[in-house]
């Protein structure tokens, strides 16, 4: 029988960010179950001024993008050149990844001209930062999609408001392994300059408003209260001035406590990062899901979130992290004491992280996605 043949529009590698790497990792997933997947990439999803360094090296760029690989998000005329390829390619069906509204016009455009039925793989209903437009966009969302693959409770229950009758499935994010070996903790504290013995918390990955690094640093002076040797570790791409961060910390007296290493962040080099810590913090304003939980898990460490959207459905309170009664700078103060109570039990939730890691494969949610594709493939249009 021949296999079922996917197109996939995402960024891919050599792409950076979190829909890059997710979107490779279940290409690999769904090829191992046995589809033939074909990668529809993005050359590009911004114009240059806007990506800060999109691509993950630069001198690898040209040659990691195929000749096929001609689809430019801001730029509509390419929108045609992929149709002319999808035609071409004669697929099955379309998985497209979606998590801003600038999306929708170009998967109402392949949905018209192929005529080939889309799923779509929602990370986001709505984007971070919200523009007047959005509502626009989800309505030409619901007129391009056929089905709907969901990673979250949150944005399952916002899909079925805003596109009740389209078929969807909720499924969860899967873990991140790590890609290559991790350094001891003793060696990676001495490449960070960290004490071996204090406690560090990890912030990791883009630093937007919405991601709440500020309110992390307002809550350092009560934590330092409590343990004066706790060190936090930024990690991570700044979207906004790193001087108005420095600047906080310097007002609140925590230079010593803060670490700052702004800029993208290989995946080689944030091992050395999950290495070093006790444990990850997501001070999250709004959320739905979130990539770097998985990443904390993957790499067998807890995680200290707020209870914005998402996130506590990601998290087993005291047993793989601890969830903050509300998002504040004070929440944040007291589940981080939570944190420092609990340090000497960090083994035993690592076990409790592992169980967590067999139930959120990528080849579980490869079975469970490709099930909804066939479904999806052979159910009639009405």
């Amino acid at each position: 029988m021949k296999p079922l043949r996917i197109a996939f529009i995402s960024p891919f590698y050599p792409l950076k960010g979190g829909i890059a790497r997710f979107s490779g990792l279940l290409r690999d997933a769904l090829c191992d179950r046995g589809y033939d997947v074909v990668p529809v990439a993005f050359k590009a999803l911004y114009p240059e001024f806007l990506s800060q360094g999109a691509v993950e090296d630069a001198h690898t760029a040209d040659t990691a993008f195929t000749k096929e690989v001609r689809l430019v998000l801001y730029n509509p005329l390419t929108w045609y050149g992929t149709i002319r390829f999808i035609r071409l390619l004669k697929p099955d069906i379309l998985l497209a990844a979606y998590w801003t509204g600038v999306l929708a016009p170009l998967y109402y455009v392949l949905r018209r001209l192929t005529g080939i039925k889309i799923v779509v793989l929602l990370h986001n209903l709505t984007s971070h930062e919200s523009f007047f437009f959005d509502t626009i966009m989800r309505r030409l969302l619901a007129a391009s999609t056929d089905g709907i693959l969901t990673l979250s409770n949150v944005v399952a229950q916002e899909a079925g408001i805003a596109m009740p009758i389209i078929p969807s499935i909720l499924l969860f994010h899967p873990l991140y392994e790590p890609e290559v070996g991790m350094p001891s903790l003793s060696d990676a504290r001495t490449a960070l300059n960290l004490d071996e013995h204090s406690p560090v918390l990890l912030f990791f990955g883009y630093v937007r408003r919405y991601k709440g690094l500020d309110m992390m640093l307002r809550a350092m002076p009560e934590i330092l209260k409590r343990e004066p040797a706790l060190r936090l570790v930024v990690a991570g791409q700044f979207h906004e001035s790193i001087e108005m961060y420095r600047e906080l910390v310097e007002q609140l007296g925590i230079e010593g406590s803060v670490d700052l290493y702004p800029g993208y962040v290989s995946r080689e080099r944030s091992v050395l990062f999950f290495a070093a810590a006790d444990a990850v913090v997501l001070p999250y304003r709004s959320a739905t899901q979130s990539g770097v939980v998985q990443l904390a898990y993957g790499h067998g460490l807890p995680v200290i979130v707020t209870p914005a959207g998402a996130l506590p459905e990601m998290v087993r309170h005291g047993e793989t992290g601890w969830v903050a009664r509300h998002c504040s700078s004070e929440g944040l103060a007291q589940v981080v004491g939570e944190f420092l109570d609990s340090r000497e039990n960090l083994t035993t939730m690592r076990s409790a992280i592992e169980t967590f890691r067999h139930d959120y494969s990528w080849k579980a949610f490869a079975d469970a996605a490709g099930s909804f594709l066939e479904a999806e493939v052979s159910r009639k249009v009405t």
